[in-house]
């Protein structure tokens, strides 16, 4: 059963499908392996062709800025956002292909919903074109990002200017070349509300005092062109009209931005446990071991109805997460996206983990998509809050009936 696909998404989700398997996908390992060839930091020839070709296709035919509800036609809300977001996970290109690729599309938001009409002139139009990268600058070294009252990085009014002072790291995508812009998180005061002391500041990514100090690596990969950056700032000087809604106002706009976000994440995370079981199941069938198909060995007919089992519960909290937003009450919806923010990855990374034993050394190597793809949702059990940080939210909503009166935080 199909939940919510609804009639105008079931013709754009079977074109999104036709083109990732037909076009995109297959040109998922040349477009990797170009990145050791010359500059690991710039585009070869070939990657421009190959990915601008594709987004140019994908542009004509309308496939292009789903998420974006600010677009001219037809608006997808978020339980069909998340059947596209599922078959773009499947394919290394596909988000961006799309321009459905992160942090974009919650930068994009932001600007939509918060920014000036100078800022949607400036970045968002761009950024909808798919001409520019954006990234999104939140997480600090010196400090428990985890918690993000803790956020350090000073930003203080001087005159028409703020002027920010401070490290991040883990700026994922601003190690692009056509990185253009940073949405940076920010402490505006030091007193008063926790949740009150932070803003949000928009800083284009040639302001002089951006030092770029290093690409972080994932399991020793640096993830280029895309890329993790680890930032200075020091004096990095901004109009005061770059600070979105005001001083104060940070998580408010953060909240907006990280919730839908999630849910992509989760969505393209179950299309990648479809990726690795559909390998799972083809070497299971293909290989032989000991006179028998692998698939008969062992626990493996076990470990494969697992795997289905599990995705189609993943999917389903999911859709039931982004129905929860689509009714508008963000505060009700947040344990059902911290629950499916804890599921998915951790789905995901196990159904990737299999497969990778399917294939023996094979999996581990770059011959497969299931070693990048395994580090990749390593990670994703980090980004946007680690899981114990969404197990908790998950239980204070639990135990919020029983607690009246009670400290549950």
């Amino acid at each position: 059963m199909d939940l919510g696909q609804t009639e105008r998404l079931k013709p754009v989700l079977a074109a999104v499908k036709a083109m990732i398997t037909d076009e995109i996908a297959p040109l998922d390992a040349e477009f990797l392996a170009e990145v050791g060839v010359g500059d690991r930091w710039s585009f070869t020839p070939r990657q421009t062709e190959i990915l601008e070709g594709l987004k140019a296709k994908a542009q004509k035919r309308g496939l292009w800025n789903f998420w974006d509800t600010f677009r001219d036609g037809p608006q997808l809300n978020t339980v069909e956002y998340a059947y596209l977001a599922e078959e773009m996970g499947k394919s290394h290109l596909a988000a961006e292909v799309f321009n459905c690729n992160a942090p974009d599309t919650g930068n994009m938001e932001v600007f939509a919903r918060y920014g000036t009409d100078a800022m949607k002139e400036q970045w968002l139009k761009p950024l909808m074109a798919g001409t520019i990268r954006s990234a999104y600058l939140m997480t600090e070294p010196d400090v428990a990002s985890s918690d993000a009252t803790n956020i350090a990085m000073r930003c203080e009014r001087d005159g028409d200017s703020y002027v920010l002072n401070g490290k991040k790291w883990w700026a994922t995508g601003a190690g692009d070349p056509r990185c253009a812009v940073h949405i940076v998180m920010v402490r505006t005061r030091l007193d008063g509300p926790k949740h009150q002391q932070h803003a949000m500041v928009v800083v284009p990514a040639d302001t002089p005092g951006i030092n770029k100090l290093r690409a972080m690596e994932v399991y020793g990969h640096d993830d280029a062109p895309h890329g993790h950056m680890h930032f200075h700032y020091e004096n990095v000087r901004v109009p005061a009209e770059n600070l979105l809604l005001g001083e104060g106002r940070g998580f408010e706009i953060a909240q907006g931005r990280l919730g839908p976000g999630r849910i992509h994440h989760c969505m393209r995370a179950i299309g990648q446990a479809e990726k690795a079981l559909e390998l799972l199941c083809t070497r299971s069938v293909a290989r032989q071991a000991f006179g028998k198909p692998l698939a008969q060995l062992g626990e493996n007919f076990d470990i494969i109805a697992k795997a289905r089992m599990d995705i189609e519960q993943a999917r389903l909290l999911c859709l039931k997460a982004a129905w929860m937003m689509d009714q508008g009450d963000k505060r009700a919806a947040a344990p059902w996206i911290s629950q499916i923010k804890v599921v998915a990855p951790q789905v995901a990374l196990d159904i990737t983990d299999k497969a990778i034993q399917m294939f023996g050394a094979a999996g581990v190597s770059q011959d497969t998509p299931l070693a990048r793809q395994w580090t990749h949702l390593r990670t994703l059990r980090l980004a946007d809050g680690p899981d114990a940080v969404h197990r908790r939210q998950v239980a204070r909503a639990e135990l919020a009936p029983y607690s009246t009166g009670q400290n549950t935080s």
